[in-house]
């Protein structure tokens, strides 16, 4: 949780004193690390499923208990933030309120995005299937990828998205399919 907080000061600017204290992304993170992800763990499902719907109505973020979301995690004006049961989040992630990371509805087993360190995610941006984001990536507000993977170290922009910055320099390129895709 300690990493959870210095992401909050690290990437807010208006984080002063103990107002991080008061973030809803703060709250959801903590009761997804500490309670609703232990209890889907030890098989308690209905239970974590229940407590993560309790928050859900409370700070207006969905996290499914069985996500896993790496430390240093930063969930910015959360409000309409989806991260489905499958999904992978990993270190030091910066997500923007009403991203989603869901699913397409016709996988089985893992569904949803893997996504690498070091990652942010603009407003609105949905990332759908079971697609891997690498690390070092920068996903644009509004920004929709579906079926198709992200190279580490590049931003993504656009609907449906494209790479316009790979290793530091203008790029044009689109995204190539997932394997899960080709199936």
């Amino acid at each position: 949780m300690f990493e959870d907080i210095k992401a909050i000061f690290k990437n807010d600017p208006a984080a002063r004193g103990l107002e991080p204290l008061l973030y809803p992304g703060l709250h959801a993170i903590a009761a997804h690390r500490y309670i609703n992800h232990p209890l889907y763990k030890i098989k308690l499902k209905f239970l974590a499923r229940l407590l993560s719907q309790i928050l859900r109505f409370l700070t207006g973020i969905e996290i499914h208990p069985g996500a896993r979301i790496g430390k240093g995690f930063f969930i910015d004006h959360g409000m309409g933030v989806v991260i489905g049961e499958t999904a992978k989040i990993g270190k030091n992630c910066v997500m923007f309120h009403g991203v989603s990371l869901g699913g397409t509805g016709k996988h089985k087993g893992k569904r949803h995005p893997a996504i690498g360190n070091n990652v942010m995610l603009g407003t609105a941006a949905t990332l759908l299937g079971p697609i891997k984001v690498g690390n070092n990536v920068k996903i644009g507000a509004e920004t929709f990828i579906i079926n198709h993977d992200v190279p580490n170290n590049c931003t993504v922009v656009g609907a449906p998205g494209k790479i316009v910055k790979l290793n530091g320099k203008t790029a044009n390129m689109k995204l190539k399919k997932s394997k899960y895709f080709n199936k």
